[in-house]
């Protein structure tokens, strides 16, 4: 089964992304394009009142290098000249955006008021994540995720921002981090034992961060120390600030395994959220991105086993900060997802509300203002797809992150 057959299928129920259906819609885009004297596909019209249209109002293409040619090709096609367009997606990576608008849209729309006012997720927003494959974006198939590249992921997590970016950064952690990380030093019986779950219905958490150890790993006081014979460890200390906390079924926790040594001590470990010794205390009452949960965490000699370390022991930091280094990517997905979600709310108010006889949008002070607030964003769409794509390709990334 195909990656994208295989996303499609677990969300059938809920998402329905039917294949004609996705074939009509992207017909209907195309048919929304027009393409200027100068050569450039310009997409829906940006100040289109229509909502659907209205969120795919920031691309523009090269076609050609001259008038003439472009004139030769149909409006919405890509012509190839040497490197497609940072922003140019494949078929697959667009069947991941959309069948995401569609969920966004018909499940997550109508309870977003609700999760933010509760300061929780409602029951069946994460089951609906999983049974649309979005929690195991890159997993490969054989462990039941999806198979997709980093793009996809960052479309996913775009696309639930622009609707409640409480879900997304759920969805960003899982993938970016926790996943990534289990993927990339998990060996192969962690590998075994934990991608299948976090694919299929267990949701992670990245426990680094403590009171006096936030950036700063070196205060990191959170100990594991091994057993006599090495074969488990007690962990003991508090964590805060840790997102995704309440709903967790695993922590990937960072603790000292020797202290002596300082950062060179710090290891990784899959740690069971039911394993005695967690409390999950209560979360943050925090201005945005109420639903989801940002809770202290204290483990009180909590027993781990040596085969849950991630990679090796002492090699902790290297991870974090290699796997943060991904996590920037999706954060600034997240926030492009948000700034785009607000022109979706404000566009059409600016063409409804009328004053001294006009629509509002049609002020040129207006106009100013929402075409340098148009032009911001596609050039932050531009850093971030840019940047996905470097790391995609294995090149240095962590200035541009």
């Amino acid at each position: 089964m195909r990656p994208v057959a295989a996303i499609v299928s677990r969300g059938f129920s809920i998402c329905r992304p039917d294949a004609a259906k996705l074939r009509r819609l992207r017909m209907s885009q195309t048919s929304r394009t027009t393409m200027s004297s100068s050569g450039r596909i310009l997409s829906a019209h940006p100040y289109d009142t229509n909502h659907s249209s209205t969120r795919r109002s920031f691309s523009a293409h090269d076609t050609s290098s001259t008038p003439d040619e472009a004139s030769t090709h149909h409006a919405g096609e890509f012509v190839s000249h040497g490197r497609p367009p940072v922003t140019s997606f494949s078929p697959d990576e667009l069947m991941v955006r959309d069948l995401c608008q569609q969920w966004a849209d018909e499940e997550l729309r109508p309870v977003v008021r609700e999760m933010d006012e509760e300061s929780r997720y409602l029951p069946g927003i994460i089951d609906g994540l999983f049974e649309c494959g979005l929690m195991g974006m890159e997993i490969p198939e054989q462990y039941g995720g999806a198979g997709m590249n980093f793009t996809s992921a960052l479309l996913a997590v775009e696309e639930l921002s622009r609707v409640d970016p409480s879900v997304s950064i759920l969805v960003d952690i899982h993938n970016t981090l926790t996943n990534n990380a289990v993927r990339f030093w998990g060996s192969k019986d962690l590998k075994d034992k934990w991608l299948p779950r976090l694919a299929t219905d267990t949701v992670s958490s990245f426990a680094l961060s403590e009171a006096g150890s936030g950036s700063d790993a070196f205060a990191m006081k959170t100990t594991a120390t091994p057993s006599p014979d090495g074969s488990s460890y007690t962990i003991n200390g508090s964590k805060l600030w840790i997102s995704n906390a309440e709903e967790a079924g695993v922590f990937l926790l960072f603790a000292n395994a020797n202290p002596e040594k300082g950062y060179r001590g710090i290891t990784a470990f899959m740690v069971d959220s039911s394993t005695e010794g967690i409390t999950v205390g209560k979360p943050e009452s925090k201005l945005g991105l109420r639903a989801s949960s940002t809770c202290p965490v204290t483990f009180e000699d909590v027993k781990v086993d040596s085969s849950e370390i991630l990679g090796v022991v002492g090699e902790g930091y290297r991870y974090c900060i290699s796997i943060l280094n991904e996590g920037r990517i999706g954060i600034g997905a997240q926030q492009l997802g948000i700034a785009k979600g607000c022109l979706d709310v404000a566009m059409p108010y600016l063409m409804e509300r009328k004053q001294f006889g006009t629509t509002i949008g049609d002020f040129q002070g207006m106009q100013h203002q929402y075409a340098q607030i148009a032009t911001e964003i596609y050039a932050a769409e531009l850093m971030v797809y840019n940047t996905a794509r470097m790391k995609e390709q294995g090149l240095p990334f962590v200035k541009e992150a």
